[in-house]
């Protein structure tokens, strides 16, 4: 029986990680492949949470009737725990009337998020999807958070949540739990080809992100991305605000300068009512693209151009995605290391090729996974790249990364200067015995392989950093 105490408890938080839970929280016990939440609603008992969400033959109770006694009035049951973290989001949202922005791509779709939000916040108090929050969990945890921790729903004047995929139906699956008023595609590249063949494919899954816009919204597409272009076919009578580079679109950035001590890219930014020149803090052409796409949903909002680029020239890389870490008794490091798949790489490895000042440049490439069959085959493609790029050391960690350095080899590229490393930390040793201050190293990978501990030992051994 649900006690009246309970039922006016306001929990702190949602979670479904009992390892983070903290005290007032709300626990969802999920079932995951290889661990059931329900086998640690005890401990999260005893750090503090203010119920838990279950189901009930999950419980360890279910054979031990004494096992969560002492908790029984703050067990909340139902049939499928992640349906009702879903189905609390959906309710929430569909009484909450205010925009919402929806924001898919293979490549840079936290950074368009997280340029989005930091626009719309010279208008109002909005709510994103912190991280990569883009599932069918993340998603409802970041609506939580509308009601949770003192926090309501009026607090919020806009949402904007990433939406990510791995199989069909996802991305639609998460437009049903938040029909977003403007929907955003970014682009279209090989990320996830295990699970899905082919970019065709890839671009299919992606278009849910169209067919889920509310009636009367509007659509945001690369122009200079076809495969995300003619996604306007899908729904002709919704509008259509388009952004890019080389080919016509509404919103665009003309006169590009990227700066070659890597502070970041000037251009200027040109809207259907006027244009302004921004100072873009973020290196690399691929994030012009992002700045764009947030600029076009700032501009159907209501933002001027000025307004964009004044915003736009203090916002600041996300976490471990194309971050720069100046070391003052060694190399400048581009930490990219939170995610890859091919086209990212090689647009981070350009933008390594237009810095200047710097005597070398050095890729520390993990592998890509979630490729498929064609995965060796790509690696060795961006190899054979990177080597045409003229970059002075490879180092591939894991797996197919073999194949990449192999590529490299095949496009000329010296065998003393192309390794191969089982681990990061293998890498990062490698890294620390031959840096020196005028190196450039770029350090990208998938999350599985944990590029991410290359930065770390990198920290550990070159200290403090220049600022």
């Amino acid at each position: 029986m649900l006690s009246v105490q309970l039922a006016e408890t306001e929990p702190a938080g949602f979670s479904i990680d009992s390892r983070a839970i903290r005290a007032g929280e709300l626990f969802i016990a999920i079932p995951g492949e290889r661990v059931d939440g329900h086998q640690f609603v005890r401990e999260v008992f005893e750090k503090g949470a203010c119920a838990a969400i279950v189901v009930h033959k999950r419980l360890p109770s279910a054979s031990n009737p004494n096992e969560l006694a002492a908790y029984a009035d703050k067990l909340l049951f139902v049939e499928n725990t992640a349906c009702a973290l879903q189905q609390m989001a959906a309710r929430v949202l569909s009484k909450w009337h205010r925009p919402i922005i929806g924001i898919t791509g293979s490549a840079g779709k936290t950074t368009m998020k997280d340029l989005t939000a930091e626009l719309l916040g010279l208008t109002g108090n909005v709510l994103k999807s912190l991280g990569n929050l883009n599932t069918s969990y993340g998603l409802p945890l970041t609506v939580a958070r509308m009601i949770s921790g003192g926090a309501k729903p009026g607090d919020f004047d806009f949402a904007v949540f990433e939406m990510g995929m791995s199989s069909f139906g996802e991305i639609a699956r998460l437009t049903d739990l938040a029909p977003p008023m403007i929907g955003v595609v970014g682009n279209v590249g090989a990320a996830h080809l295990e699970f899905f063949g082919s970019q065709d494919a890839i671009a299919r899954a992606k278009a849910e992100m169209i067919d889920g816009i509310r009636p009367g919204g509007t659509m945001v597409l690369n122009a200079d991305d076809p495969q995300v272009s003619k996604m306007r076919e899908r729904r002709p009578e919704l509008a259509v605000v388009t952004f890019g580079i080389d080919a016509a679109a509404d919103v665009v950035a003309r006169k590009i300068e990227i700066k070659g001590d890597l502070s970041g890219t000037h251009f200027v930014l040109k809207t259907p009512d006027e244009e302004a020149p921004v100072e873009l803090p973020l290196i690399g052409r691929y994030n012009i693209y992002n700045a764009l796409a947030a600029a076009a949903v700032a501009h159907l909002l209501g933002l001027s151009p000025q307004q964009i680029a004044n915003r736009l020239a203090v916002a600041a890389p996300s976490r471990m995605r194309g971050e720069l870490i100046r070391f003052a008794a060694g190399p400048t490091v581009i930490d990219d290391s939170y995610n890859s798949n091919p086209e990212a790489l090689i647009q981070s490895v350009r933008a390594m090729f237009d810095a200047e000042g710097f005597t070398r440049r050095i890729v520390v490439a993990g592998e890509m996974l979630e490729l498929g069959t064609q995965g060796a085959e790509l690696h060795r493609r961006c190899g054979r790249q990177i080597a045409e790029l003229k970059i002075e050391r490879l180092i591939g960690v894991r797996g197919l990364a073999k194949d990449l350095v192999a590529g490299a080899l095949e496009s000329g590229m010296n065998p003393a200067h192309a390794d191969f490393c089982g681990t990061p930390e293998e890498a990062a040793e490698r890294l620390i015995a031959e840096s020196a201050p005028g190196d450039l190293i770029l350090v990208k990978g998938s999350r599985g392989v944990r590029t991410e501990r290359v930065i770390e030992k990198l920290r550990a051994e070159f200290g403090s950093l220049i600022t």
